[in-house]
C-alpha cells in the first residue's frame, strides 16, 4: 500500500503525547539503558493541549498561550526566544509566520532555517538583539544550539508542527533526517 492512499481513505487526526513518547523510545531504545529511558519519560503535564484542526495556527497559540503579552514584555534576554515553532521545512516556517500575524502582536520572530540564511547570519541576529519567536527546522536549531548561539533556558514553549505532510505526504517525524 502507499501512504498517499492509506491517507486518503483515513481523517487526518490530531497529534498526542504519546505519539512523541513512541518516537523517542523507539529511536533511542537500543542504545540506552532502562534508566535513561526512564529519565526521557515526559509526564502528560508537560503537553499543552494539540491543536484539534479546527484551530487556525494563530487562534490555536492564543489558547495554549494566554498571556503572551504579558511574556512577550518581560522577555529581554539575547540569544533565546520564549516561543520554538518547528517545522519540517523553510518553506512551512515561512507559512506558519506569515498565519500567526493575529497572535505575535508587536514581538520579533527570527527564521531559523537554511534557506538562504547563513548560520553565521543567525547568530549575529541572536547576539544583537532580542527575538520572542524562532520558527525553524529541527536541523538549523540544532545547529545552533551545538555552537551555542541560541540557549532554550527562557523557552517557555515549543511547538511541533507535527500533523502538516508535505507533497511526498510525510509528516515531521516521518523524514529520518530529522
Amino acid at each position: 500500500k502507499k501512504i498517499s492512499d492509506v491517507l486518503q481513505k483515513s481523517a487526518p487526526k490530531p497529534g498526542v503525547p504519546a505519539d512523541l513518547q513512541n518516537l523517542l523510545t523507539q529511536h533511542f531504545g537500543e542504545n540506552r539503558s532502562v534508566i535513561e529511558l526512564e529519565e526521557l519519560q515526559l509526564s502528560d503535564s508537560c503537553f499543552l493541549p494539540a491543536n484539534d484542526l479546527t484551530h487556525s495556527f494563530s487562534s490555536y497559540l492564543k489558547e495554549i498561550c494566554p498571556k503572551w503579552a504579558k511574556l512577550r514584555r518581560s522577555h529581554k534576554e539575547k540569544k533565546s526566544v520564549v516561543m520554538l515553532v518547528l517545522c519540517s521545512s523553510a518553506l512551512r516556517s515561512l507559512e506558519l509566520i506569515k498565519s500567526m500575524t493575529a497572535f505575535k502582536g508587536d514581538c520579533r520572530v527570527l527564521k531559523l532555517f537554511a534557506k538562504h540564511i547563513k548560520i553565521k547570519e543567525q547568530m549575529n541576529m541572536l547576539e544583537k538583539g532580542v527575538f520572542h519567536i524562532g520558527v525553524g527546522t529541527p536541523g538549523r536549531v540544532k545547529a545552533l544550539v551545538e555552537q551555542d548561539a541560541l540557549c532554550l533556558n527562557s523557552t517557555k514553549y515549543m511547538v511541533l508542527d507535527w500533523n502538516w505532510r508535505d507533497q511526498k505526504l510525510r509528516r515531521m517525524v516521518d523524514i529520518p533526517e530529522v
